[in-house]
């Protein structure tokens, strides 16, 4: 919301980053919500496999030619901020337009959690006809979340660092939220018997189908005894990972 006021009338595209992990049948309502919130310019992205990547360069330079603000330049050259929440693949995003547009390689380093882009980093080419130029900026959350649930989501996609919020949290809010989507991947990915509400049931059997274990010193009258247990915080952590990697299914939490 802040970002709206900021942008004024200068064209900007919304591209909604890792379709290919999102409910593909949630893609028209989200769509149109969008639109009634004054949003009509959207793709849908996957810069794993540079899905329709192709179409934000030409989308990108019809809006500005479209625009007399912004169309003066004889000779065109666009630059263009990156903007976004945390972990959303900003970088993923250039690097997979150089690759597409240029041939070229990485240019931006990318990682599986938040905070791997630590400045606002110089502009990047993207591409050469037109010629385009991309910034790559960290991650920006509003300093308040409106609610508990809107940072469980965001925390569940990797857009919060995990232990601020705490791993076994997560695992339970994403347990709930696949059962109560009817999402039932997990069962067929670790081999359930069924589908449950108890997170303790379903880290268990997570441990010992991936052999999380820990040594643990237990004090006795006799003295002190090392324990094999497992490790239900280890178990929780791959939990999440197997959902943020598309393991137990294609998942919309909004």
């Amino acid at each position: 919301p802040m970002l709206q006021e900021a942008l004024g009338i200068r064209p900007h595209v919304l591209v909604l980053n890792k379709m290919d992990l999102a409910d593909p049948r949630q893609q028209p309502k989200v769509l149109e919500q969008l639109k009634q919130q004054g949003c009509p310019h959207v793709v849908f992205a996957d810069c794993q496999r540079d899905s329709n990547v192709k179409k934000i360069v030409p989308l990108v330079a019809r809006l500005i030619s479209s625009s007399p603000r912004y169309d003066r330049a004889e000779n065109a050259e666009y630059n263009i901020m990156v903007i976004g929440v945390p972990n959303v693949g900003k970088s993923s995003l250039i690097n997979s337009l150089r690759r597409l547009h240029l041939r070229k390689g990485k240019a931006t380093a990318v990682g599986g959690e938040p905070g791997v882009t630590k400045a606002v980093l110089t502009r990047i080419q993207v591409c050469e006809t037109p010629l385009m130029y991309l910034v790559d900026t960290p991650g920006v959350l509003p300093p308040k979340l409106g609610d508990v649930e809107t940072g469980m989501k965001l925390a569940l996609c990797g857009a919060i660092r995990d232990h601020l919020v705490g791993e076994d949290i997560m695992a339970d809010y994403l347990l709930y939220t696949l059962n109560r989507q009817q999402q039932f991947g997990y069962v067929q990915h670790y081999g359930l018997p069924e589908a449950s509400d108890d997170i303790g049931h379903v880290l268990k059997h997570v441990a010992l189908i991936l052999g999380k274990t820990q040594k643990v010193k237990v004090l006795t009258g006799t003295g002190n005894v090392n324990v094999t247990m497992l490790n239900y915080s280890a178990a929780a952590y791959e939990f999440l990972r197997a959902f943020r990697a598309g393991r137990l299914g294609r998942v919309t939490l909004d």
